[in-house]
C-alpha cells in the first residue's frame, strides 16, 4: 500500500508573514520533493526560481519543488496534483504545503482532506502552522474570529516581526498565544528551520499540559471568550465508550470546541493512544510506540469558545459512570 502524502497547512491573518515564511521554507532542501498550493504565483515572487511551467496552474521550480495555484476548490487542486503525479507528468512529491488566504478558517480545509472519498485515500493532514504578527497580533486576536481560529487550530505558531516591537510585547503575545492554545509550540520566525516547523506534530503529544478545570481564558471581543482546560483521569478508558462520548460532544458543541488533543490509557492496550480533533473533525487515532514517562494518566486538553468547562467535565464523568467504566472520583482536572 502506498504511503499517504502529508499535507501541511500554512495559515495566518492578512499581513502576518505567511508568504515570507513560505519563501524561506522553499529554500530548504527538505522541501525539494514537495508541492505547494498558493493563491497566486505573483504573491510569492517565484520568477527567479522558475524552471518549467507544466500547465496553467502548475510550475516546477529550480529547487525541485512544485508550485500550484488554487483556482477553485482545494479538493480540485489536490486531485489534479494527484492525477499529474500518477501519470508521471510531474516529478514525484512526498509532501504538500497549502497556504490559506488570510481570512480563512483552517477547519474547512482540514475537513476536506479527511472527508473527501478520494483525497483521504492518498493524503493525510500533518502539522498546521500559523503565523502571528507581533505588531498587530494582540489587536487581531482580540477582535477577529479568523485569527483566533487559526491559532487554535495550529500545531506550531510562528511569531513574525518580533524585531519591530519591544521584548516585553513579544513576551506578552507569547503568553497570550500559549493561553489560547497550550498544546501549540510558539516559535520566533528568526530561528526556525523546515524540520522544526513541518515535523513538529509527532512529538508534541508527549508534553500535553495539565491545566486546571478553570484553565486559561482569553476574551476575543465580539467573538466571545476562549478557554483552555484539561481533563485528567487515573482510570483506564473503554475506547468505544470514549469514542461515543467525544462524538456526541462534538456533534452537539463542535462549533464551540476549537480544538481537542489528548493521550489516552485504553483498557487492553499497553500503548497510549493519541487523539486530535478540530471542531467537528476528528483525526484518526494514533497508537504511539510507548509512554513518554511513568505517568499513565489519560489527559485531554480542550480549547473552547463560549462553552463552560464544567459542562464538558460533568458530561465526561456522567457518561463514563453510566457506562460502568469510571468511578465517581476518577476524574481530576
Amino acid at each position: 500500500m502506498t504511503a499517504l502524502t502529508t499535507i501541511n497547512l500554512l495559515t495566518g491573518f492578512l499581513g502576518s508573514g505567511k508568504t515570507t515564511l513560505l519563501q524561506r521554507l522553499l529554500d530548504y532542501p527538505d522541501l525539494s520533493g514537495a508541492a505547494v498550493l498558493i493563491n497566486e504565483f505573483g504573491e510569492v515572487g517565484l520568477d527567479h526560481q522558475l524552471l518549467d511551467r507544466i500547465d496553467a496552474n502548475v510550475v516546477l521550480m529550480k529547487s525541485g519543488c512544485l508550485c500550484c495555484t488554487v483556482r477553485g476548490e482545494i479538493a480540485d487542486a489536490l486531485l489534479n496534483l494527484h492525477s499529474l503525479r500518477a501519470r508521471g507528468e510531474v516529478p514525484w512529491f512526498d509532501r504538500v504545503v497549502i497556504e490559506t488566504t488570510g481570512l480563512a478558517d483552517p477547519y474547512p480545509v482540514l475537513s476536506t482532506i479527511r472527508a473527501h472519498p478520494v483525497l483521504r485515500s492518498h493524503f493525510s493532514a500533518g502539522t498546521v502552522i500559523a503565523t502571528v504578527d507581533a505588531v498587530n497580533g494582540h489587536g487581531l486576536l482580540a477582535t477577529r474570529q479568523e485569527a483566533l481560529q487559526q491559532v487554535a487550530a495550529a500545531d506550531v505558531v510562528i511569531l513574525t516581526k518580533g524585531d519591530l516591537v519591544a521584548p516585553e510585547t513579544v513576551a506578552d503575545l507569547t503568553a497570550m498565544l500559549t493561553a489560547i492554545n497550550p498544546t501549540a509550540s510558539v516559535r520566533d520566525a528568526a530561528g526556525i528551520d523546515a524540520d522544526m516547523v513541518l515535523d513538529a506534530h509527532a512529538g508534541r503529544l508527549r508534553d500535553l499540559p495539565v491545566l486546571p478545570l478553570a484553565g486559561h481564558s482569553h476574551h476575543a471581543g465580539e467573538s466571545g471568550t476562549v478557554q483552555s482546560f484539561s481533563i485528567v483521569t487515573d482510570q483506564q478508558l473503554d475506547w468505544t465508550v470514549f469514542g461515543i462520548w467525544l462524538t456526541m460532544l462534538l456533534h452537539r458543541h463542535g462549533d464551540k470546541v476549537l480544538r481537542v488533543k489528548g493521550i489516552l490509557n485504553i483498557a487492553g492496550d499497553d500503548r497510549p493512544v493519541a487523539v486530535h480533533g478540530v471542531q467537528r473533525l476528528v483525526h484518526p487515532p494514533v497508537h504511539m510506540s510507548g509512554w513518554p514517562d511513568a505517568d499513565r494518566r489519560s489527559r485531554l486538553v480542550f480549547i473552547m469558545q463560549d462553552l463552560d468547562p464544567a459542562l464538558v467535565r460533568h458530561s465526561f464523568e456522567v457518561f463514563h459512570r453510566l457506562a460502568g467504566t469510571q468511578e465517581d472520583a476518577a476524574v481530576a482536572s
